[in-house]
């Protein structure tokens, strides 16, 4: 595997390239979608296969033969090809879920950080909380706006609704 004359390898590490191409989901993505495109074109052409090789071992008789016989004699043929295609199937569909989970493990990662972020800063300020300057009351605001709640003065004569003692 070397590139030059002087005999280095390609790369020093062999797994060099893929310990990168997991640190990135996208990469990630992209490569297990070409494994996908290889599964997916290898399962087109064996089903292409078990059509032909069924119709081929069902066709195959002996002079001899009962009904049913020749059946029989392709059966293991036809069940190995269908448990080489279910298990295409489900190399399929386990590397898009691989992708999908990939992603999705990069996103509760961030979800994590920010989570955490917020709680130290909820903590922060829990512990150092911010001081504010009480505001000033001066007699001038509550002579333009008199106070109509329960702690306003009231007058016997101006109890609205309220019963008297």
């Amino acid at each position: 595997m070397s590139t030059e004359n002087n005999g280095q390898p390609f790369f020093d590490d062999p797994n060099a390239a893929l310990r990168e191409i997991a640190q990135n989901p996208a990469v990630y993505a992209h490569y297990l979608a070409d494994f996908n495109r290889v599964v997916l074109d290898m399962q087109a052409k064996l089903e292409i296969l078990q059509r032909e090789t069924r119709l081929h071992c069902r066709k195959t008789r002996v002079e001899g033969d009962k009904w049913g016989q020749a059946f029989l004699r392709s059966f293991p043929v036809e069940k190995s090809l269908n448990d080489v295609l279910n298990d295409l199937k489900s190399i399929s569909s386990g590397l898009e879920k691989s992708a999908h989970r990939r992603h999705a493990h990069d996103e509760k990662v961030q979800e994590v950080r920010k989570n955490r972020k917020e709680k130290a800063q909820l903590k922060a300020r829990k512990n150092n909380p911010p001081l504010q300057a009480a505001p000033e009351n001066t007699g001038q605001q509550d002579a333009q706006s008199p106070n109509m709640g329960y702690g306003g003065p009231t007058s016997i004569y101006n109890l609205d609704r309220r019963e008297s003692a």
